[in-house]
């Protein structure tokens, strides 16, 4: 039996997929602004470059960037090729996300998409995952634990308790031995909040391929005298992926 769809007719692919870059556009800004702890309302949207205002017309998800050619029409600067992509990310998210489960969960796959979209983009260009996500973001996937399907209340908590603690642990082992840290703190918020949306099995998925891609990016860079043991690494970033394929597998059932 294949999936069933949970929103009304109304809401096509087309339609989802609009929506998606509309939400996508939004996550820009977040991704933008929050690490510089700027105001993700006010002012509106404006040319990274110049700061000029962006108009209207100038401001359509994806279809402006390309009808620009990545550039600000202002001031000639190039936009980030993240832009597009991140708008075109959502809009897939939204249009293969509500393929099938109750509505809760629909909304889980979205919120949680969205999610690690924008902290994945903030730690791989900034190193910083906002605790202003990733705490309410916790908090959020305990809440809709408790009205899924394929989740509860108690292994939603069990499953962020067993992530960030398992990360705390390993941050505070490597400290002990090590003098230097393996994870941050805000690794540490971003498991808790995986754990919450996706359980238990779920969050070690997450710490294992996120190990696995580390080890896969450092070695090279290691051998080669690209980075010293201790560089920094957007842990959080594996981290999401890591999610990522736990989440997509969750879409796909």
């Amino acid at each position: 039996m294949g999936p069933v769809p949970v929103f009304p007719g109304v809401f096509s692919a087309p339609v989802r997929l609009l929506a998606g870059l509309a939400v996508g556009s939004f996550l820009n800004v977040l991704i933008h602004r929050l690490p510089a702890g700027e105001s993700v309302l006010f002012p509106g949207s404006r040319c990274p470059a110049c700061a000029a205002p962006i108009r209207f017309r100038d401001n359509v998800p994806l279809f402006s960037w390309l009808w620009l050619r990545g550039r600000c029409r202002g001031c000639r600067a190039r936009i980030s090729v993240r832009y597009p992509l991140v708008e075109l990310l959502t809009g897939l998210l939204f249009v293969f996300a509500p393929e099938g489960g109750d509505p809760p969960l629909v909304v889980s796959r979205l919120v949680l998409g969205s999610l690690l979209l924008v902290l994945a983009v903030t730690d791989w260009e900034r190193m910083v995952l906002p605790d202003v996500l990733t705490l309410p973001g916790a908090a959020l996937g305990l809440v809709l634990a408790g009205a899924r399907s394929d989740l509860d209340l108690l292994t939603s908590a069990a499953g962020a308790v067993l992530g960030a603690t398992l990360l705390l642990l390993l941050r505070v082992l490597w400290l002990r031995f090590r003098g230097v840290e393996a994870v941050g703190l805000g690794d540490v918020k971003l498991l808790l909040m995986i754990g919450a949306f996706l359980g238990p099995s779920a969050a070690l998925t997450a710490i294992a391929l996120a190990s696995a891609l580390g080890v896969l990016v450092a070695g090279p860079l290691l051998l080669l005298g690209r980075i010293r043991r201790d560089t920094p690494l957007p842990f959080g970033t594996l981290l999401a992926l890591g999610a990522a394929v736990a989440f997509a597998a969750s879409t796909g059932g």
